[in-house]
């Protein structure tokens, strides 16, 4: 056998914590030379790791933009994060590294730019020429707090509104500050003799671009003139201000404000407002002001051609209405339309035929970002339908709880799940196609289908279609339909184990080439599925109870009778143990008064129609034992060729007939081991007094876990804080920590004692204790026999150890190749089978699909065993371990998956420490060791998966999925693979001017900014103002913008850059000097004119 050393990892990589053992290397030379057969094709070059999409609705958003000629919607949140979305299958995430809230965000239009204001008062240019949009610049702000921001279309001159009422011009060319600068005190004078409050809006006149329109927060409006440096008109009103918005012919403006007004002003008649609207309040008879209302956060004013304008605002609601949801209000001539939304609203923009301020807008639809949602109103139809949403963003209508990857499932899957799921979908939508729709595809290089499968806190299940990296959701199923529900909580039984939530999904164990589908719910109930397209209604409910008790030889036992360690033939277990119920027990107390052999949670007995897709073939529910509540599920495993499912918690392990609808094993964990538990654990009931010492964990010996470390598993302690909060009980967290649960269950066909000479269908079970026992299965014939004859199931005595609790089992054939688990081919149940199919159904068998034949030499299979701490391969029926690789010794694992890449396998592995690691099979030769992401909180630790070809994911927010690769092709295909978000679109032409002769002096006026902003008129800003950060994008992403004006002038300002640097610092002294004496001439000349013809008494 060729020796290995352990490969170097890839470049700059951590190694990993600890190679394998001498012991292990010992084991692999008495291993012969069997094992150079498997050539592992597998090297670290293969592997590299890097976040591939992220999909879902932004978590926390806060900002808001849409660029109406490259019709592409940027959202902004509160940590930082940039999402950009075109169309269907078009999106973008961006992160800015402070990870400060964006407070606004403003598009160059049509230039594939984007500018965002930041909390830390931050301005940032990206570049979205790219598929990886990156920052050009920045610009931080040191001594004041930026609230406003306004570009104007086609305008290279950003204006900035700060917290002290000023307002700065930045060019988004270079970057850098003007030396205009308009102040608080000079916009008011003296029309206040208080400070107005922060900027709260900018706008230029659409009509006369050098008259720019401040809002300040006091409820102080400005008209200011740019080449004149003085305000022409001040508009006071003594309720604060939230926004403003121009009408397209510049003459009348109209204001929100706090009481739930809207205010509108003709530009000439600053004295008071043209008209006043409360839109929400209650008009009073006697001609008194309507009362007052909530806030009008938000107005927008937009002009049609044919007919009455639309004035649209969010808030403004009146005080009375408590409870009502809030609402999106649309005005348009004598109607009002009242919008109610089922999250608060962030932000709204209307969108508009036209990106011209100064023509008529045109509005066809509403854009609503809610706290947990994004709306699109059609204004253009009646009732105002909303469209229906494309994009994947309804990932937490109910918070996921559980996830799982399936890549290169079979090819019929995503069409079958389609079809059912199309039945779903709700009417009543707009007509229209979705108005976002910028962008362009990427290449689809992947063309292997790959779903997505997410659990629910309110029992539902959701699949979705994720191939080539994009998200779109399939199907959904309820599971909580089954059951009844409680109208208030006074009807609530006392039976529930949590507080709310009671039928979240723990655990989803599916087959995708049987479509059968096994869920564990946090409630204690397992409930099996067979997919089906036909329509049925089913009478009863077919239903189990189980008793799982934690107890043997005990005097306190139900029953009184002793259960045998080896359970007999056909009856698999004490029968007195086990409920089997078509129909809800009526039991709900023992002799004692305890509550006992009662459900938490009522099946229905009415018929229940079920639609076509995932149908009940079986619903289990464990029980209360004796006052004693059932223990939340640990692990989960179902196999359609054997018709069994199996399931585990600390108590132990029940094994169930989904065909024949009868329990087949029923065992506390103590039990399984029989006379070879190797802690001597004396046998007690959950209702005897406790040592609080913890006993059963006193005698461990090397292969555990000591408690300590164990605690900080999210394995080990059952998962008990996932995502509920459990009632107390007699059993205290000293005895639950202590129990050894089931945390891993495998069928297989594989050899199941060391004397075997052919491979059976057998079950592994691994514990938290690094324990790992094997279960045989005596199978009946197939056809009419298997519904007849009983499953045989006993205990086969194999016992292996490892460290840490098991997570993971799988099994190679001779050619180190995956042996997965026999599985029977889908076909339609509801259906009556011809002649031909019952014959073919008769000869049916379980059989493994290993490609290897029972027949060759015995050591011709592998047993590939990850716990948290460490990785064996046992050599079978051998029972050698022939490789050892200790994972971790100060963290854990928490996810462990055998995955197949590139036509091989490996055993892929997330810490709890932030590391990824990957190892090849079977020799476990570290193969990729990178840091990535420490686990922060129990949702990555329950979300985190690895599946085929390289892919992964996990729930980075609460409403989000980030996927990631760890395969070197998919990260170099990736950029292919990415949409494009800029298209080179021809901005439409300008209005005719001609309508407007006579208006403003003859149609709209435009405005050299240049002439006024530039540093030859204006001068330098203050260095200490604001300091300029060339981003990370710089070269690359100049490149990456071929033509437009920011490009153009980005790349010339990056030459002017490296010219800069060389200049000395003579000059810049200089230049500093002359600078400061002309702020000081002109500081000296303004205090001149203001205090001249002042008296003495007056200063």
């Amino acid at each position: 056998m060729r020796k290995f050393n352990i490969r170097k990892v890839l470049d700059g990589l951590t190694a990993v914590s600890s190679a394998a053992s001498a012991s292990s290397a010992a084991q692999q030379q008495q291993a012969g030379n069997r094992e150079t057969e498997i050539q592992e094709t597998l090297q670290s070059e293969h592997f590299q790791l890097c976040k591939t999409v992220r999909h879902g609705f932004p978590y926390q958003p806060s900002a808001l933009a849409f660029d109406p000629v490259q019709k592409i919607l940027a959202i902004g949140t509160q940590s930082g994060a940039l999402r950009l979305f075109g169309r269907p299958g078009v999106e973008c995430y961006c992160q800015h590294d402070s990870g400060a809230a964006v407070i606004q965000l403003q598009f160059l239009i049509n230039e594939g730019a984007l500018v965002s204001a930041l909390a830390d008062d931050t301005l940032h240019l990206w570049n979205l020429r790219q598929k990886r949009p990156a920052i050009l610049h920045s610009l931080k702000f040191n001594r004041e707090r930026i609230t406003f921001c306004h570009l104007p279309f086609q305008s290279k001159w950003l204006y900035v509104g700060t917290e002290r009422g000023n307002i700065h011009i930045v060019n988004v060319e270079s970057f850098t500050l003007s030396g205009y600068v308009i102040m608080w005190n000079k916009a008011i004078e003296l029309s206040s003799k208080s400070h107005p409050g922060p900027i709260v809006h900018i706008s230029d006149n659409p009509m006369d671009e050098g008259k720019l329109l401040i809002g300040f927060e006091s409820g102080t409006v400005v008209l200011w003139d740019l080449k004149s440096k003085k305000a022409d008109y001040r508009y006071t009103h003594d309720e604060a201000i939230h926004s403003v918005a121009w009408h397209h012919e510049g003459k009348q403006f109209i204001c929100s404000h706090s009481d739930g007004t809207l205010t509108i002003w003709n530009v000439k008649s600053p004295t008071k407002p043209f008209q006043t609207i409360t839109p929400h309040g209650k008009q009073l008879k006697d001609g008194k002001k309507p009362e007052p209302c909530k806030p009008i956060l938000k107005v927008e004013y937009k002009t049609t051609r044919a007919g009455e304008p639309f004035i649209i605002l969010s808030g403004g609601l009146s005080y009375d209405t408590v409870g009502r949801r809030p609402c999106l209000t649309v005005m348009h001539g004598k109607s009002t339309a009242v919008l109610e939304m089922d999250y608060s609203i962030v932000d709204f923009l209307t969108l508009c035929e036209t990106p011209y301020p100064n023509d008529f807008q045109e509005p066809y639809a509403v854009v609503v970002l809610l706290e947990k949602d994004l709306v699109l109103i059609d204004l253009a139809q009646n009732g105002y339908p909303i469209f229906e949403n494309p994009y994947p963003l309804t990932i937490h209508e109910s918070p996921v709880t559980c996830c799982e990857y399936f890549a290169d499932c079979p090819v019929d899957l995503i069409p079958a799940l389609y079809s059912v799921g199309a039945r779903q979908k709700r009417q009543g939508y707009s007509k229209k196609e979705w108005p976002i729709s910028g962008g362009n595809w990427g290449l689809i290089t992947q063309s292997y289908p790959e779903i997505i499968i997410t659990g629910h806190a309110d029992g539902s299940i959701k699949f979705w279609d994720a191939s080539a990296i994009t998200l779109q959701v399939l199907y959904k199923l309820k599971t909580a339909k089954v059951f009844e529900k409680s109208r208030n909580k006074d009807d609530r039984p006392n039976t529930d184990i949590v507080d709310e939530d009671p039928y979240a999904i723990q655990i989803i164990s599916w087959c995708p080439e049987s479509r059968m589908l096994c869920i564990a719910g946090v409630s204690a109930h397992v409930i099996i599925y067979r997919f089906s397209k036909q329509e049925v209604t089913t009478e009863v409910i077919p239903m189990l109870e189980v008793r799982l008790l934690y107890e043997i030889n005990d005097v306190e036992s139900p029953d009184g009778e002793q259960v045998p360690p080896l359970p007999t033939p056909g009856t698999g277990s004490n029968p007195q143990s086990i409920v089997p119920q078509s129909h809800p027990s009526t039991s709900s107390s023992s002799s004692d008064g305890l509550r006992d052999n009662v459900p938490c949670l009522k099946v229905k007995n009415s018929p229940l129609k079920q639609s076509p897709g995932y149908q009940i073939e079986l619903v289990i529910q464990l029980v209360w034992v004796s006052g004693e509540p059932p223990q939340q599920i640990t692990s989960l495993a179902v196999n359609s060729a054997y018709g069994l499912v199996v399931f585990g918690n600390c108590n132990g392990i029940a094994m169930v007939d989904y065909l024949q609808k009868t329990v087949l094993l029923n065992l506390g964990t103590i039990e399984l081991y029989g006379s070879n538990d190797p802690y001597r654990r004396e046998p007690r009931s959950p209702r005897k007094t406790r040592q609080p010492s913890g006993a059963g964990l006193c005698e461990i010996n090397e292969g555990t876990v000591v408690p300590e470390d164990r605690c900080k598993s999210p394995t080990s302690d059952v998962k008990d804080n996932s995502f509920s909060r459990s009632r107390s009980s007699s059993v205290t967290s000293i005895d639950k920590e202590s129990r050894e649960a089931i945390s891993a269950l495998h069928f297989c066909e594989t050899f199941t004692r060391k004397a075997d000479t052919s491979p059976s269908p057998c079950l592994w079970v691994g514990t938290t204790l690094g324990t790992v026992l094997v279960i045989v299965l005596n199978l009946p014939p197939g056809g009419e026999q298997r519904l007849l004859q009983p499953v045989i199931v006993s205990p086969s005595g194999t016992i292996l150890r490892l460290k840490g609790a098991i997570l993971r089992m799988a099994f190679l054939d001779t050619t180190g190749s995956l042996v997965p688990p026999a599985h029977e081919p889908w076909r339609e149940h509801n259906v009556p089978e011809d002649k031909d199919e019952k014959d073919k159904s008769k000869k049916r068998r379980p059989v493994s699909v290993s490609p290897s034949s029972s027949q060759e030499i015995s050591e011709n299979q592998y047993a590939v065993i990850c716990s948290e701490k460490q990785a064996k391969v046992i050599s079978l029926p051998s029972q050698n371990c022939i490789y050892k690789q200790n994972i971790t010794e100060t963290s854990f694992v928490l996810r462990g998956d055998i995955v197949s890449l590139s036509n091989s396998i490996c055993l892929a592995c997330f810490c709890a420490n932030g590391h990824i690691m990957t190892f090849s099979l079977p020799s476990l030769r570290p193969l990729l060791d990178v840091y990535y992401l420490p686990l922060t909180n129990m949702r990555i630790a329950r979300t985190f998966c690895f599946t085929n070809n390289g892919q992964a994911l996990y729930l980075v927010s609460p409403t989000e999925i980030q996927r990631l690769t760890y395969s070197q092709e998919t990260c170099e295909n990736l950029q292919e693979m990415l949409g494009e978000l800029f298209t080179p679109v021809e901005t439409p032409e300008a209005p005719n001017r001609g309508f407007f002769k006579g208006l403003f002096g003859g149609g709209a006026q435009s405005l050299d900014r240049e002439e006024l902003f530039g540093e030859s008129a204006s001068g330098k800003a203050s260095r200490s103002l604001a300091q300029h950060i060339p981003g990370p994008g710089g070269i690359e992403g100049v490149k990456g913008a071929a033509s437009g004006v920011v490009g153009e002038l980005a790349r010339a300002r990056l030459a002017l850059d490296e010219r800069g640097q060389k200049l000395g610092e003579l000059e810049e002294k200089t230049a500093a000097m002359l600078y400061s004496a002309d702020s000081f001439s002109k500081h000296a000349h303004e205090m001149m004119l203001k205090y001249k013809d002042k008296k003495w008494y007056q200063f």
